[in-house]
C-alpha cells in the first residue's frame, strides 16, 4: 500500500527544512490528512487509525515527514505474522506510505522508507514485508518475496511481484510461509 508515483524521481535534492521524525498524537489530523490526500480517498487513514489502536502498533516506527512545521508524509511499520506448517514468526510490515501530493516525486518516500526500515533493522527485526510497487521498493533494496518462500494474499488488481520483502541483518532463511496481516488491516478492502 504505497502511495507515491513510479515515475523516476524529478529532483533528488529534499525539500529544506525537512525533518523525519516519530509521530505524536499531535500529528494525527495531519496524518489522516495526507493519507486520505495521497490515496485518494479515506480508506487507508482508517488503517493507520486501526493500526495504532491495535496490539501490532510499534509507535517508534510511525514516522512523519515534517517540512517546517507541516506534516506531508507518513510511514508505518506494524507487526503481522508469518505462518509455516509448525512455526509462526512475527515480522514487520510496512503499511501504509503516503506523501501529500504536492511533494510527491522529490524522494520524500523513498528517505521516509530508508528511515523507517533503518529503525527496524536497529530493533533487530529480521524482514519487512509490504504489497507495493516492484519498480518504487526495488530502488530501496526490495525483492520478489516468492523466491525465500514469504508468500501473501495480494488484491485482484496487485501484480504477483507486489508481494515485497526487504531482509536485514538478521534475516535467516527459517523464516518463511504465508504472511497473515493483523485483524487491523481489515480496514482496507479490497478495491
Amino acid at each position: 500500500m504505497t502511495a507515491v508515483s513510479d515515475r523516476p524521481i524529478v529532483a533528488q535534492e529534499l525539500p529544506p527544512g525537512l525533518e523525519i521524525r516519530v509521530e505524536c498524537n499531535a500529528d494525527h489530523p495531519s496524518v489522516s490528512t495526507v493519507v486520505a490526500a495521497a490515496f485518494g480517498s479515506p480508506e487507508e487513514a482508517r488503517l493507520v487509525e486501526a493500526v495504532r489502536a491495535s496490539a501490532e502498533f510499534v509507535p517508534e516506527l510511525s514516522l512523519v515527514a515534517d517540512v517546517d512545521g507541516q506534516i506531508v508524509g507518513h510511514v508505518m511499520i506494524s507487526y503481522a505474522t508469518i505462518r509455516e506448517v509448525k512455526a509462526q514468526h512475527r515480522i514487520a510490515v510496512l503499511a501504509p506510505l503516503a506523501v501529500a501530493p504536492g511533494f510527491q516525486r522529490r524522494g520524500m518516500g523513498s528517505a521516509l522508507v530508508r528511515r523507517v526500515t533503518a529503525r527496524a533493522d536497529e530493533r533487530g527485526e529480521p524482514l519487512v514485508v509490504l504489497q507495493g510497487s516492484p519498480v518504487f521498493y526495488g530502488r530501496l533494496g526490495f525483492e520478489y518475496s516468492v523466491p525465500y518462500d514469504i508468500h501473501m494474499t495480494l488484491p485482484s488488481w496487485a501484480p504477483a511481484e507486489a508481494s515485497q520483502v526487504l531482509r536485514l541483518r538478521n534475516y535467516t532463511a527459517s523464516i518463511r510461509g504465508q504472511v497473515v496481516y493483523p485483524p487491523a488491516f481489515d480496514a482496507v478492502t479490497e478495491q
